[in-house]
């Protein structure tokens, strides 16, 4: 096996087909289709299964994929440093994050970050805490931003901490409620979103054995808000998710207080690429200086 045959194992997974990663690569499709397949012969075992929709991992890939990210990481990282060296200060940086993160802290962290290294090319990834882990374990991103919550043992540098809040439609607790306690919240009708998108929440509600009816199940925050704001409930969420988005409800801190831990995780912060390296230094300058 050799190092294209890697990059190319990886940029199938990245793209989710054998012709998007040869249009990418600018090689032919029976140029990777023969790659893997030499990949495939030389292991003895199938790596990827092929059908209508694209490709996928078998389970002997997804086994291997991780060593093979590793290798590929590490030559992207010889790459950028020699490049370091010679003053070139080239890299791509590839950002996986959770919805709030994306809307409250992206654009403000891409503009300041292009504006200093303009000679370096950003790519963002927007998912759940679910994908945002799979991404890097996975090698598709070079760092993620979510919470210490899903951080699967992944190296994680702690950013800030985001406090849990509860949102309620307008007038919904009575007029002079300060803080919001388990005990406000047992038997209420609750917006609840899928556990790969709020495990924070759902480790609030669980730790406090907190009895809710979930009226509505919702994948991004945005809806959450929406179906809160008309009644159909209330809600638990990080005060990140409001920042920046006007919506007709009340937000009450909860007592006692609750918070998650954003942070940074990566595959091996030992072989981050310098381009990544740089944009993890930015991240906590703009957080230390308060511009995000």
């Amino acid at each position: 096996m050799t190092l294209l045959s890697y990059e190319i194992f990886q940029t199938i997974i990245e793209q989710g087909s054998f012709a998007k990663a040869a249009q990418l690569l600018h090689l032919t499709p029976s140029a990777v289709s023969h790659s893997i397949s030499s990949m495939e012969e030389e292991v003895g075992f199938p790596l990827f299964i092929r059908n209508k929709n694209g490709v996928q991992l078998t389970s002997a890939g997804e086994q291997i994929s991780p060593y093979l990210q590793k290798i590929v990481q590490a030559n992207n990282s010889l790459l950028q440093t020699v490049s370091e060296m010679k003053g070139l200060q080239t890299g791509t940086v590839k950002i996986g994050c959770v919805n709030s993160v994306c809307i409250a802290w992206m654009p403000a962290i891409i503009e300041s970050f292009s504006e200093k290294h303009p000679q370096i090319d950003l790519e963002v990834y927007q998912g759940s805490y679910t994908d945002v882990v799979t991404w890097v374990r996975n090698g598709v991103i070079d760092i993620g931003i979510a919470s210490d919550a899903v951080d699967d043992g992944l190296p994680f540098i702690p950013l800030c901490k985001d406090p849990l809040v509860c949102v309620t439609p307008m007038g919904y607790f009575p007029k002079g409620t300060k803080t919001i306690t388990p005990e406000d919240l047992k038997n209420q009708p609750f917006v609840i979103q899928q556990d790969s998108c709020d495990i924070d929440v759902i480790n609030y509600l669980t730790n406090y054995k907190l009895d809710i009816r979930a009226n509505c199940h919702i994948l991004d925050d945005q809806s959450a808000l929406a179906m809160v704001e008309c009644g159909a409930g209330i809600s638990i969420m990080p005060e990140l998710i409001i920042k920046n988005i006007v919506r007709k409800v009340d937000i009450y801190p909860l007592n006692p207080e609750q918070h998650r831990t954003l942070g940074i995780m990566s595959l091996n912060d030992d072989f981050l690429s310098p381009a990544s390296t740089v944009m993890v230094e930015h991240i906590k300058e703009m957080l230390a200086k308060k511009e995000i």
